[in-house]
């Protein structure tokens, strides 16, 4: 068993954990996380969504078959899909009694003092009054073009995490962890339970994703940890699908890949 601290915790859901097949949103999933946050708030614990999916279910309400280069359609799919992902997120929750809260975000929030300050202490008041914040990039105004970018709202997450002082970031995905070889690519693969260091060795592990609607993969995770680490929060990579996995890891089960800042 683990043992984290774990009053407040952000966590992140990728793309694909919240796609289907189809390129649909899995609702039953979103359904199921909620179920699993409020419970564990019940106990006084604190939780943060960074949510992906917003372009995804873009491109699928508009019949695209990946995710497309033009800035304009991405800003248009992003538009399209945001209010779909969090009327899931609105309903999920409201099933279970909680209040959610959408907040979208650009680099300059963090970038800039008065908006960092104002981030932060709007977030703390939805906190106190038992609101669940969810987080995504304003993918609507936030291009490279205009301006910096988080490129991957793995490193959004972590810069939340960061900024509010989390004791840990849950990053969930489509695999079970990091392994020492792509377990796509490899038959005799081993899943790394926990890393104490990010080395070079560690980071040649991480492989980019061949996703068609997501952006990202290992090596954005880690560099998510590597920001996490440096600022003192515990960040654990595990199956987004793994059977209530929000719940085991608070509660200190070994499953995915704990980045651990604690030094024993």
């Amino acid at each position: 068993m683990r043992s984290l601290k774990t009053d407040r915790v952000v966590v992140k859901i990728g793309t694909n954990t919240l796609s289907r097949e189809n390129g649909g949103l899995n609702y039953g999933l979103i359904e199921d996380i909620a179920g699993q946050i409020c419970e564990l708030k019940k106990g006084g614990r604190q939780f943060i969504v960074v949510t992906s999916g917003a372009i995804g279910l873009g491109c699928n309400e508009l019949s695209l078959s990946q995710r497309p280069s033009e800035i304009v359609m991405r800003q248009v799919c992003a538009a399209i899909g945001q209010s779909k992902v969090m009327e899931a997120y609105h309903r999920a929750f409201e099933h279970y009694g909680g209040i959610v809260a959408q907040i979208l975000l650009t680099y300059d929030d963090f970038r800039d003092e008065t908006k960092y300050k104002n981030l932060r202490n709007g977030i703390n008041e939805l906190l106190r009054l038992n609101v669940t914040p969810i987080i995504n990039e304003n993918d609507v105004v936030a291009t490279d073009e205009i301006g910096d970018t988080f490129g991957d709202n793995d490193k959004l997450s972590a810069m939340v995490a960061v900024a509010m002082n989390a004791d840990l970031l849950i990053i969930l995905t489509d695999v079970d962890g990091l392994y020492n070889a792509n377990p796509r690519n490899e038959g005799d693969v081993r899943l790394i339970r926990t890393v104490r260091e990010i080395t070079p060795e560690i980071e040649k592990m991480a492989d980019m994703t061949a996703s068609k609607l997501a952006v990202g993969g290992m090596k954005t995770k880690i560099n998510a940890a590597k920001i996490c680490m440096e600022a003192g929060c515990n960040l654990v990579i595990a199956n987004g699908k793994e059977t209530n996995v929000i719940r085991r890891i608070v509660e200190g089960d070994e499953i995915g890949t704990l980045f651990s800042v604690d030094e024993t």
